[in-house]
């Protein structure tokens, strides 16, 4: 067997129109989608089971997150707005509306206390899911265009923005390390050993980088990625780099070595997210085509 997945199990259907990003719980049980047809659902991967829809946003959702104990969602879309669902009932239970644009992604803090979003209005806004006050508590504006990913690891911020910089916030130090990268960033995430960074940007190129010193560790590149947000991903065990392609691939490297080892034909159009199980082999992966697959 491959230690990464290599054949689709299952197909989500449900939404209409693409699906703009999907992601895993925290254990992996459960997977969450935001699409152009202005929903968040929520399913089984496992079965198959469209469990949930989540009706409440007035544009398509471009970005969503589940808080670490399962109690709650966020997401974030075209209308400007960042919704804080429950889970169980489907209620809103917050929506935050200080973006002046459109919200391209959401986070939760490790504890599911604070959520952080970035714009294209060029900054990060941090949110109190606590408070009755729906201004956010914090706004970092070191961003000179739009904030194309958010990521949320321990006490780091980890942003990729469309200036071409990675930036890494140390929110308890207040500290701010950056990384020029050069073309525009649309997704940056954290390795799960937490040393490395992975910067999928415009010029048909995934990066791994060094968190400590912004040293460039490796270059992935054979897949098409020059005008969409796409997503990439490292897997549970840090050994492979995953990423969506603007051709319909999905496409595997090997970390440590760089090569590409194997080429997955996914979806019809551009396969825009991909999430890594948090500890099986197995993936899930969205695209234009309105598809979620699930892979092992």
């Amino acid at each position: 067997m491959a230690p990464y997945p290599t054949a689709c199990n299952d197909i989500l259907t449900g939404h209409k129109g693409p699906v703009n990003q999907v992601v895993y719980n925290k254990s992996g049980q459960y997977c969450l989608s935001g699409g152009v047809d202005r929903t968040v659902r929520l399913w089984n991967p496992a079965t198959g089971m469209a469990l949930h829809s989540y009706i409440g946003h007035g544009r398509d959702v471009l970005g969503v997150s589940v808080s670490p104990d399962n109690a709650k969602l966020a997401s974030c879309g075209i209308d400007r707005a960042v919704i804080l669902w429950d889970v169980g009932t489907g209620e809103i239970l917050r929506r935050y509306t200080a973006h002046w644009e459109r919200v391209n992604g959401v986070d939760f803090n490790e504890e599911g206390t604070v959520l952080v979003s970035g714009s294209f209005d060029a900054t990060i806004r941090i949110w109190d899911c606590r408070s009755s006050n729906f201004s956010p508590i914090q706004i970092l504006e070191d961003s000179k265009d739009t904030v194309m990913s958010v990521r949320v690891k321990g006490v780091e911020i980890i942003a990729g923005s469309a200036d071409g910089r990675l930036r890494t916030y140390d929110i308890r130090n207040g500290q701010l390390a950056e990384d020029y990268i050069g073309p525009a960033i649309t997704s940056a995430r954290m390795s799960n050993d937490g040393n490395c960074i992975l910067v999928s940007s415009l010029d048909d190129s995934v990066r791994l980088m060094d968190k400590s010193n912004g040293t460039l560790l490796n270059e992935f590149t054979g897949h098409k990625h020059k005008e969409y947000r796409v997503e990439s991903v490292l897997s549970n065990t840090d050994a492979h780099a995953i990423s969506g392609s603007e051709n319909g691939q999905v496409h595997i490297w090997d970390v440590l070595e760089g090569n590409n080892v194997e080429t997955l034909k996914s979806h019809d159009g551009i396969v825009t997210s991909v999430d890594y199980h948090p500890s099986d082999v197995a993936m899930v992966t969205a695209g234009d085509d309105g598809m979620i697959r699930v892979w092992s």
